[in-house]
């Protein structure tokens, strides 16, 4: 069973995702509400994959992902978007995400990102 943690600003939307994840046999592992957290978290628990939001107080995503990555060359990160931040997006991608959905989600988008990323 895939680990994942979810790294999101808002309460509702970690909620919603973590729907969709249990739904389909994934196990949220752990929840963060910054970049900072995100990447502690992700050290401490060392998931398998994470979302991560890209508007977010204190560090932003994409800080996140290339701090992530850093330290963690394979970490398998999914950026989570709402419409419209396509140039963010893009470097995202350059910072090291593996792919990208967007908000609001649409459930069986996440989980095909999510399959293609873990090589399923």
């Amino acid at each position: 069973m895939a680990k994942v943690l979810i790294v999101d600003d808002a309460a509702f939307m970690r909620m919603m995702l973590k729907d969709i994840l249990s739904k389909n046999g994934m196990e949220v592992v752990g929840e963060a509400a910054n970049g900072i957290e995100g990447i502690e978290k992700f050290r401490e628990l060392q998931p398998d994959l994470v979302t991560m939001d890209i508007t977010m107080p204190e560090m932003d995503g994409i800080t996140a992902v290339k701090g992530i990555r850093a330290e963690y060359p394979q970490a398998n990160i999914i950026m989570c978007s709402a419409m419209g931040q396509q140039p963010m997006v893009i470097e995202a991608i350059q910072a090291g995400a593996k792919d990208f959905v967007v908000k609001p989600f649409q459930p069986d988008r996440v989980m095909e990102s999510i399959n293609k990323v873990l090589g399923r």
